[in-house]
C-alpha cells in the first residue's frame, strides 16, 4: 500500500486545525501505553477527548464508550489505536457517525479500511501520530530542537 497520499502535510494541517473533538478508539487506561499519552496530551491542549474502549467505563477521568455509535456528540477525528485488521469495521462506523476524519496511528495500516473512509469522503491520515503531527504543525516541536520543516514564525493557520 502506498502511504504517501495518506501523509499529505496540507491534509494533516487541515484536519488538525479544524478539529475540536477527537474520539480515540483503543484508548488504554495504562499510563505507559502510547494511546494514554496521546489522549492526555490532546486533552491538555484543549481538545475534547472521547475514549472508545468497551472494556473500560472511564479513562483520563472521562466516560469511555463501547463504540463510536454510542458517542453522543459529533466527532471531528476518529483516532485509531487498534490492530490493522480492526480498521475496516472502525472506518465503517466512522462513516456511519459522520466523523470529520479518520486518523490511523503508527502501524495501523489497512488498505480496505482506508478505502472505506476515503470513498465516503473522509480525509484519511495513515501511519502518523496525531500527537507528533500536532506538535509539528502547531509549533511545539521546535522548542525541543526538532526540524519541523517550517520556514515561518507564524504558529497558527494553514501554511
Amino acid at each position: 500500500m502506498d502511504l504517501q497520499p495518506y501523509q499529505n502535510p496540507t491534509t494533516i494541517q487541515r484536519v488538525l486545525h479544524s478539529a475540536r473533538t477527537i474520539a480515540i478508539v483503543g484508548l488504554s487506561p495504562n499510563e505507559l501505553r502510547a494511546s494514554y499519552f496521546v489522549g492526555y496530551y490532546l486533552k491538555r491542549h484543549g481538545y475534547t477527548v472521547i475514549p472508545v474502549n468497551p472494556r473500560e467505563s472511564s479513562i483520563l477521568g472521562l466516560t469511555s464508550y463501547a463504540s463510536l455509535s454510542d458517542v453522543p456528540v459529533p466527532i471531528d477525528i476518529v483516532d485509531v489505536f487498534r490492530a490493522p485488521a480492526a480498521l475496516p469495521a472502525i472506518a465503517q462506523e466512522a462513516v456511519a457517525v459522520k466523523a470529520g476524519a479518520l486518523w490511523c496511528q503508527f502501524g495501523v495500516i489497512n488498505e480496505e479500511g482506508t478505502k472505506i473512509a476515503e470513498e465516503a469522503g473522509l480525509p484519511v491520515v495513515v501511519d502518523r501520530c496525531l500527537k507528533i503531527e500536532h506538535a509539528r504543525y502547531v509549533g511545539r516541536m521546535h522548542w525541543l530542537g526538532f526540524n519541523t520543516s517550517r520556514i515561518t514564525s507564524v504558529r497558527s493557520g494553514l501554511q
